[in-house]
């Protein structure tokens, strides 16, 4: 990027990093947010992600086809979350706590059968040349786009049209906001919430298979960094608006992309302080919603966190 002035640098790096680093965060988010609209929170879905990761990778590995890992990491997610589900339905199980129990176990699953898939090379799902139009390398670079992108945001304002105009969708506000409300128009509860929280998995494990099959395009042990347990509060940040977290998954992918995007005009200085960036975003949006009459606007009634 030497031809380009260092503004020009950042902000193209920025972009192109915010394109990929929020990716992840978007479909997490997402899964997130339909699974807390039927009122249960997921902290599983970090342990999702990283188990989607490397079911993603070790089976792109075997079937020398990317998209068929892609399904394979949906698929777990899936399995994990309805097993979250069927728990939390049970009498007298905090969500919060099977939460971090999934979590445990996804993370534990994909470090234990994820060691002999470190080193192989598996193959890595495509990407879009959006920079055909420009004759700058750098560009072109930038604005390789991988589908999974484009997917998450039309998922975004699917899910959102969903909740809106759909019965489906009603359905599942209504039994996120009142168990009486529910019960009174004889909408199974559980099922409801059963069938949330393993499509909001599927879609965190979708968001695992983009890290380790688009970027960073490998799998190891390291490879989340947290980025399922801040969905949660992009969640939150959003308002339990799947089109507002699109939106808010674009501004971490921006926060996690300032380190690398600094360092391509030679900005040294701090290095790990930038690259804190997400977490310091995180705590930010976290203090500036305890703020009074707004922490809890737009919370599902039956939501964990609102009782």
């Amino acid at each position: 990027m030497a031809d380009m002035g260092p503004i020009a640098t950042v902000s193209l790096a920025m972009l192109a990093g915010s394109l990929r680093v929020s990716t992840p965060f978007l479909f997490v988010s997402l899964g997130e947010c339909l699974t807390e609209k039927a009122g249960r929170i997921n902290l599983g879905n970090e342990g999702v992600l990283v188990l989607g990761a490397m079911v993603a990778y070790a089976v792109s590995y075997e079937t020398d086809s990317a998209w068929i890992g892609l399904l394979a990491a949906m698929l777990a997610g899936i399995v994990l979350g309805g097993i979250h589900g069927a728990i939390c339905n049970l009498p007298r199980v905090n969500d919060v706590a099977m939460g971090i129990a999934i979590m445990l176990a996804g993370t534990g699953l994909a470090f234990f059968f994820g060691k002999p898939y470190i080193q192989p090379t598996a193959p890595r799902l495509p990407s879009i040349p959006f920079g055909f139009w420009s004759d700058s390398q750098q560009v072109r670079s930038a604005l390789d786009v991988c589908p999974l992108f484009l997917i998450g945001i039309a998922c975004a304002f699917a899910l959102h049209w969903v909740f809106r105009t759909t019965r489906i969708g009603l359905r599942i506000r209504i039994v996120g906001d009142s168990n009486d409300a529910a019960r009174a128009l004889g909408l199974p509860i559980g099922r409801t919430r059963l069938l949330a929280t393993a499509a909001g998995s599927g879609l965190a494990g979708i968001g695992g298979a983009f890290l380790s099959l688009s970027y960073p395009g490998s799998w190891n042990e390291g490879l989340s960094s947290g980025q399922g347990l801040m969905a949660v509060a992009l969640v939150v940040f959003s308002r339990w608006n799947p089109i507002a977290c699109a939106g808010a998954s674009l501004l971490f992918g921006a926060a996690g992309a300032l380190g690398p995007s600094l360092q391509t005009v030679g900005v040294t200085w701090g290095y790990y302080l930038f690259y804190a960036a997400p977490y310091v975003v995180t705590l930010v949006i976290l203090v500036a919603t305890v703020a009074p009459g707004k922490a809890l606007r737009g919370i599902p009634g039956e939501l964990t966190l609102g009782r």
